[in-house]
């Protein structure tokens, strides 16, 4: 498998994670998000992945045949289906839509008002300054994980992960969360349970060696 990622993205980050939970080979392929205007959005690029946004997973089936995947949650869920071992989600219906609930609710709720397109159109087409716009960052990233840290608070069904003693999606989701959040310095004093998770979390090789610092595209 090949995986195009940029270190910092967080899309690109769930998808590693889940990868090295899996315990599945793969190869990195960097495409930098601010060389040369953005490589991502690069013809070459698009021809793999129309929509000019990371990470693309190019996938064989076996039978030599490659096909290319897009979005993150679709890739990890896609990972899960074929190699079911360590599951990334729960055996029931309702712990399953709970796991992805919580993933939702970083994946399209909190990450898209934080996304890089997003923060370019307010600084280049709205005229923010990076006051207003890391200002416009640290709000929606800080209301939408207090939500998340009272689902969690109020839920019985985490223990050291989001769910139960494993890692699931929803883990894979909210440590590239908080990611952004701490290089944003977010203020995350009153997010004890999202920090307890994150802290188990980190304890793992396969969050650690997915981390941003630790990828071939890493820049000091």
């Amino acid at each position: 498998m090949k995986l195009y990622s940029y270190f910092r993205s967080s899309a690109s980050y769930r998808v590693r994670i889940a990868l090295n939970l899996k315990g599945i080979a793969h190869d990195i392929v960097p495409v930098h998000l601010f060389k040369h205007g953005g490589e991502q959005l690069s013809q070459l690029y698009r021809t793999l992945n129309s929509d000019g946004l990371l990470p693309t997973l190019v996938a064989d089936d076996g039978s030599g045949s490659q096909h290319v995947l897009t979005q993150s949650l679709a890739m990890i869920e896609y990972l899960d289906e074929i190699h079911p071992m360590p599951a990334l989600l729960p055996s029931t219906p309702l712990d399953r839509a709970f796991v992805r609930s919580v993933a939702l609710s970083i994946a399209c709720d909190m990450h898209p008002l934080n996304n890089l397109r997003v923060l370019r159109y307010l600084v280049h087409e709205l005229n923010v300054d990076d006051n207003a716009k890391n200002a416009w960052y640290r709000h929606w990233c800080e209301s939408g994980l207090a939500a998340l840290e009272l689902t969690l608070a109020r839920d019985k069904r985490p223990g050291k992960f989001c769910y139960g003693d494993s890692p699931t999606l929803a883990d894979c989701c909210l440590v590239t969360q908080i990611f952004n959040a701490q290089r944003l310095k977010c203020d995350l004093s009153a997010m004890p349970t999202l920090m307890r998770i994150h802290e188990n979390c980190q304890q793992l090789d396969a969050f650690v060696k997915a981390a941003p610092q630790n990828q071939p595209d890493a820049e000091v």
